[in-house]
């Protein structure tokens, strides 16, 4: 949103009013369903479909699954925990103190104890300020001047702090890595295991003792231990990466004023005494009272939960911390931060972890579930037939004597063989269900999460990732987001023009009154000298420049006169206005705003000599093309005018004052600024990016239309045939707003800029193009802009002019505010590209897993049920288990990793977005996916029936030739699975080594993962029972993974 842009009094602009133009919130549950898993988007989908979607879902560690998913038991629970504190707020804070008490409160010099402030905070108790002799009274006692602010030196917010406490609240304990141990084993096969690991340890050392019979349950042991680790290590580095983007979202930045000047610091160090200014759409950093206010409503649901607005003037001047201002502006002193603050105790209680399913969690939820009852299946087949096999006597021992004997076989050799049966289905169902691919939904968004904190841009909500890269189209702003939002006063057209030597004197005391008045900025001049220094928002600033320009003494100027009524920027008129009484009783209303609004308004204008001339019609029509003029020339242009009142006509009863509406006809105008604020450096480059990307951007802005259409030309959002557009390509918003229906949203889609919009503009614009299929992302930076940011698909706030309220409405906050940071130029890269890495990572981890998967299945299978033994590969239960689960360590733990963890490359903005509802997996990636599992089971298979003479085995014993046989069958098949990764780098690409250099993270788990390999086939054979192959063997089975990639070329 704008500078001009800003809401109505007396409403609440970000929170969505039922409004019958705007239509209502699109739902997914407007929409008809039958798969629990299709699920387009989670912005905005009713609680019972997530819990619908989790009850069809095949899972086995629930804790781990779902970690990062919205926990539906623990909404409810947060509620009615929210509703206790309310209740026992009091209660609650003396516990707290009295526990963190460690000896009598430092009195630090200061005439007001905390207990004292607290309990005037929590009573609003108006009498109580009263004998501290009111706001003026109370800052004496915190030593604070009510203009100046604290001193702000070290000893002082030192001292401050000691007496007081610092504006932070003791957090809840996070979750330590062994939290993560505990749910990483809580997986129903790896407990089974651990189990089968115990009694297959107990029963190896009683037939074999313990030299011997440890063996082959600690190797069960070891493998389970060891995947509980890795996995623990990797779900931990997740959490972290989620702990940092939490605590970046809590360090909210304001303005205070130390020391006579306005200075920006974290809202942890904010202090008893600051004087902090509030503006519509901040956040209450603290409890205190108002200084003084115009037209002030605070939302307080955050702390009462009920959503109501509360006007605040002397009647009732407290303010509480968490709070949200929904109109006007105002100056506060704080009384009591951190825990001795309610909204202290509401945050020390409550978690805020980054919790909410994403479309691609619940869709990979969807595949997990039925490939894993696929899994499970066979799991169940394999164990019975097994079993079958076993009791009948049909399982024989390398040296062909039968297992199982009925009537003659001990019955610790039976449970023996059983277990071990039990463990073969177990394996099999650990490596058949892909229970990482939800899983890697995670890790990838956790990777770019930290990726895009350095890239400026703040992720809020984990689905907007996704999203962004499915966004067809970008609605932005002008002034900030396209442009750097450092405007300065260029052009001015005043009569007589241009020169300040030329103004007379009065014209230029009505000029520097209007603007010192009627502004929310500050100047600030140095005592020792020095620079003066600006603040306020970049309109503000440039207007204030001129105003010292023209010889302006703020702070000397607005001791001048006394403010009636202050009327806030509001968003429909795109104006401003303020009521000033000068100490001979006259009253002057000034105005200023949008150009040809406030000359719409002007019935005269003051010329050279002083004297105030009736406006003609040639006159304003020369007012009119200098306004046009300058806003070809890509200046926002500003008016500045004044009227006289008579003080009789003024309401004096102050709530008739409150609702008197300032006059805004029959105004004098005063001067006509033109602003320059340039485009940002590399926006040009951004869009035109975005535009190859297939992304289209369109400009939303409160500015004038050609003002508008000269920053699109300038930023390449009009090109050169363009140059010449006009209606639906170029719009103003009461035009758009206008139309109903289908020719909405007909319009809508060829719109590319818009002026004049007010938010509501916006929302409908948004809403139209979902209709039409778009996916939308939304920058915003206002209150007002609330609604669009919550509608669309994707918000992006401004982090650094945006308010507090616009932030907490939005999914992802562009901490520089710079649209590039949207896109990518140059080196750097961000979240558009981000988004499409995110979907591309995973779809590259899906895959190379079921891949991994669906060829594991079958060949476990096939060689578990045809085999005249009871072991796969003729491996022994534990042996096979411990290389399995090495296999399943490789294509669920690592093969996330690797692939996960892929950055983002310049060919995923060459194409075309990915559709709302396109599948996770793609016909070419099912192609890959069936070629290359057939391949590697038909060749293993292959090799279990033939390979004794395929690798002339004959002629060594039978058991020597089978280990080295299913040695080699393993060692081939994890080579096939290395080989797989390079592949799903890029299903689409014939080069899986393009920028293979850049992932240090893929290049270093493929090491890892050739080293294990090595040492587990060369120096652990006696817990796995595999032999060292010979050179000619580690040939053959290298050389048959190779020919993966000749093969996945032919397919591409």
């Amino acid at each position: 949103m704008d500078e001009l842009d800003e809401p109505p009094r007396g409403s609440l602009p970000y929170r969505r009013r039922n409004d019958l133009e705007a239509g209502s919130r699109r739902s997914e549950a407007d929409e008809p369903f039958d798969d629990p898993f299709d699920i387009t988007g989670t912005k905005h989908v009713p609680l019972d479909r997530l819990r619908r979607w989790r009850q069809a879902a095949l899972v086995l560690n629930a804790r781990r699954r779902y970690r990062y998913t919205l926990d539906l038991k623990k909404e409810e629970q947060v509620k009615i925990t929210l509703q206790k504190i309310r209740a026992h707020a009091q209660n609650i804070r003396q516990a707290v103190l009295f526990k963190a008490q460690e000896g009598p409160t430092p009195s630090g010099g200061i005439g007001i104890s905390q207990e004292q402030l607290a309990l005037m905070i929590r009573d609003r108790d108006v009498s109580t300020l009263g004998e501290y002799g009111g706001v003026k009274g109370l800052a004496e006692l915190l030593k604070t001047d009510l203009v100046k602010g604290i001193h702000g030196d070290d000893a002082d917010l030192l001292a401050r702090k000691n007496t007081y406490g610092s504006n932070t609240y003791p957090r809840r304990k996070g979750r330590g890595f062994w939290m993560f141990l505990w749910e990483a084993w809580q997986d129903p096969s790896l407990i089974i295991l651990i189990i089968a690991a115990v009694v297959s340890l107990v029963l190896g050392i009683k037939t074999n003792g313990i030299k011997e019979g440890w063996i082959h349950g600690g190797a069960i042991a070891f493998a389970v231990i060891l995947i509980i680790v890795v996995t623990a290590i990797s779900d931990y580095r997740q959490h972290l990466h989620f702990v940092n983007s939490n605590e970046e979202k809590r360090n909210i930045h304001l303005g205070v004023v130390r020391g006579g000047r306005r200075v920006e610091v974290s809202i942890y160090d904010v202090v008893v005494g600051d004087v902090v200014p509030l503006n519509i759409g901040d956040q209450v950093p603290a409890d205190g009272v108002l200084i003084s206010g115009h037209s002030l409503a605070i939302d307080e649901s955050s702390m009462t939960g009920e959503s109501t607005i509360v006007h605040k003037d002397a009647k009732d001047p407290f303010l509480m911390s968490g709070c949200k201002v929904a109109d006007g502006h105002s100056t506060m002193l704080v009384t009591s931060v951190g825990i001795n603050t309610e909204w202290g105790l509401l945050m020390a209680r409550v978690s805020e972890d980054t919790v909410e399913e994403t479309p691609l969690q619940v869709q990979l939820n969807g595949v997990t579930t039925r490939i894993g009852v696929i899994g499970l299946s066979v799991a169940v087949a394999v164990l019975v037939v097994l079993l079958a096999r076993f009791f009948t006597g049909h399982t024989k021992n390398p040296d062909g004597t039968v297992q199982f004997k009925a009537g003659q076989t001990s019955v610790s050799n039976a449970v023996d063989g059983a277990i071990k049966i039990v463990i073969v289905a177990v394996t099999i169902m650990a490596v058949a269900v892909p229970e990482g691919l939800p899983l890697a939904v995670t890790l990838t968004l956790a990777y770019s999460m930290g990726k895009m904190i350095a890239d400026k841009a703040l992720v809020r909500r984990l689905s907007a990732c996704e999203a962004m890269g499915s966004a067809t189209t970008i609605c932005c702003d002008k002034t900030g987001t396209l442009t750097l939002n450092q405007a300065y006063a260029c052009g001015r057209k005043v009569n007589p023009p241009d020169s300040n030597s030329q103004l007379s004197t009065s014209l230029i005391s009505l000029l520097i009154e209007g603007i010192a008045q009627n502004s929310n900025g500050s100047v600030y001049v140095p005592e020792t000298g020095g620079d003066v220094e600006v603040s306020g928002s970049p309109t503000e600033k440039a207007i204030l420049q001129w105003g010292i320009k023209l010889g302006m003494d703020f702070e000397v100027v607005r001791s001048r006169s006394s403010i009636i009524r202050v009327f806030p920027f509001n968003s429909d008129k795109k104006r401003g206005g303020v009521a000033v009484k000068l100490p001979n009783s006259e009253v002057r209303i000034h105005w200023k705003g949008a150009a040809e609004i406030v000359l719409a308004a002007c019935t005269k204008y003051m010329d050279a000599n002083d004297q105030v001339v009736e406006m003609d019609e040639d006159k304003k029509m020369d007012f009119e093309k200098a306004i046009k003029d300058m806003a070809v020339g890509s200046l926002r242009c500003v008016a500045i005018a004044y009227r006289l009142y008579d003080i009789k006509d003024i309401p004096l009863d102050e709530e008739q004052l409150t609702e008197w509406a300032l006059p805004e006809d029959e105004l004098i105008l005063l001067a006509i600024l033109g602003m320059k604020d340039p485009c940002r450096p590399g926006v040009k480059e951004a869009v035109k990016l975005c535009q190859s990307a297939g992304v289209k951007v369109r400009m939303v802005t409160g500015d004038n239309l050609q003002t508008a259409k000269a920053i699109a030309l300038e930023c390449g959002i009009l090109l050169g045939p363009e140059a010449d557009a006009t209606g639906p390509n170029l719009i103003e918003g009461k035009d758009f707003r206008s139309l109903i229906g289908v020719e909405r949203e007909e319009t809508a889609e060829k719109i590319s800029v818009m002026g004049r919009s007010s938010p509501n503009d916006k929302l409908l614009l948004v809403q139209a193009l979902r209709k039409r299929g778009h996916v939308v992302a939304v920058t915003g930076d206002g209150a007002n802009d609330a609604p669009a940011l919550l509608e669309a698909d994707v918000g992006l706030a401004m982090g650094i002019q945006g308010t507090e309220v616009a932030k907490e409405s939005s999914d992802i906050i562009i901490l520089d505010d710079n649209f590039a940071s949207i896109v990518k130029f140059g080196k750097s890269t961000m979240v558009a590209r981000w988004g499409r890495s995110v979907y591309a990572n995973i779809q590259k981890f899906i895959q190379f897993q079921l891949t991994s998967n669906v060829a594991a299945l079958i060949i476990d299978s096939v060689a578990a049920v045809s085999s005249d033994l009871h072991m796969t590969f003729a491996f022994s239960s534990s042996e096979l288990f411990s290389l399995l689960l090495w296999v399943n360590l490789i294509t669920n733990t690592f093969g996330a990793l690797a692939l996960a963890t892929e950055p983002p490359t310049d060919q995923l903005m060459q194409r075309c977005p990915v559709g709302r509802s396109e599948a996770s997996i793609t016909n070419i990636m099912w192609r890959n996916i069936r070629i290359q599992a057939a391949y590697q089971v038909g060749v293993l298979l292959l090799l279990h029936f033939r390979g004794t003479s395929l690798l002339n085995l004959e002629h060594d014993t039978s058991d020597h030739a089978n280990r080295v046989k299913n040695t080699l069958i393993f060692n081939a098949f994890v080579f096939c699975q290395i080989v797989n990764e390079f592949n799903a780098r890029d299903p689409d690409d014939f080069n899986v080594f393009n920028g293979i250099t850049k992932n240090r993270v893929f290049m270093g788990i493929v090491g890892l993962t050739l080293i294990l390999q090595v040492i587990i086939i060369e120096f652990l054979g006696k817990f796995t029972s595999t032999v060292r192959l010979n050179w000619k063997q580690w040939i053959i089975s290298i050389s048959i993974a190779f020919v993966s990639w000749p093969l996945d070329v032919l397919q591409s």
